[in-house]
């Protein structure tokens, strides 16, 4: 690879596995991954990435590496536990996925763990995504080809009741019902209520598509996780309650905060006040 990226403030192993997307593979120093339809690998080297020739300005986008990760860092609360997870997930960003992947991705992932997940996404792009050329991974199938693929075939790929949700939300977005790229031009609340009209699209997988989807990084997706450690933070509280108060704790960012929170949670297996 002789292609290089700028990246400061950037660790790339702890973004790919911070539960965002479910398809990448280290191959020694390498990540290997598509980005959409084009195959590209990563090394990171310091403060700089070698990439495949070509894909210079794809990955830096598709990283974020524009975020203003300093901005975002001294914004953070500074109770114990939120500069625990501060110190322990430095580098890690929010990315910006493509927004059918990203929706049909999250919308498939309800009750999973993130190793199920990966399998179910693994297992959509062998058996109904494009090929790739220089990937072994396929692209993520397209609206139209999975609005196609019977409710059966969907649940051989271990989607279960999330089946008939994906197929429908699929047509949906095939038919132009709902146009995920239009929808970019909508405030966040009235997109939100849009995404949730997809079927099995709710309130925790709209945030989810708001955040890695549409850049709204105000977005707090509350799941079992998120919501242990916000209760550690605020004491017990419905889930609508937690995400008010993470929105109003952790301001423009909460998004990143929420991040960086349920990784250093997942990994080290810790809530405020243990």
């Amino acid at each position: 690879m002789t292609g290089l990226v700028p990246a400061p403030d950037f660790d790339l192993g702890l973004t790919l596995g911070s539960g965002q997307v479910f398809h990448w593979t280290q191959v020694g120093r390498e990540w290997h991954g598509v980005i959409g339809a084009t195959a590209v690998r990563v090394e990171q080297r310091g403060d700089e990435l070698r990439v495949t020739p070509g894909t210079e300005a794809l990955v830096a986008r598709y990283f974020a590496l524009d975020h203003p990760l300093a901005a975002i860092r001294a914004g953070f609360p500074a109770d114990a536990y939120s500069q625990a997870a501060l110190a322990s997930c430095g580098g890690l960003r929010i990315m910006r996925q493509p927004r059918w992947e990203c929706v049909a991705t999250f919308l498939t992932s309800a009750m999973k763990q993130v190793a199920h997940i990966r399998a179910i996404s693994l297992e959509l792009r062998r058996k109904f995504g494009e090929p790739v050329a220089g990937s072994r991974v396929r692209a993520y199938p397209a609206a139209e080809r999975l609005a196609e693929v019977s409710e059966r075939r969907l649940r051989a790929c271990g989607l279960g009741f999330r089946a008939p949700h994906l197929r429908a939300a699929a047509g949906m977005v095939a038919s132009g019902e709902i146009d995920l790229e239009a929808l970019a031009g909508l405030g966040t609340a009235e997109l939100r209520t849009e995404l949730c009209r997809l079927p099995g699209v709710g309130r925790k997988i709209a945030n989810c598509a708001l955040l890695f989807a549409y850049e709204r990084l105000e977005a707090v997706p509350v799941d079992v996780w998120i919501a242990r450690v916000l209760r550690g933070m605020r004491g017990e509280a419905s889930l609508a309650e937690l995400e008010a108060y993470s929105a109003e704790r952790f301001g423009p960012y909460a998004g990143y905060v929420q991040q960086y929170l349920f990784h250093h949670a997942r990994v080290s297996k810790s809530l405020p006040g243990e």
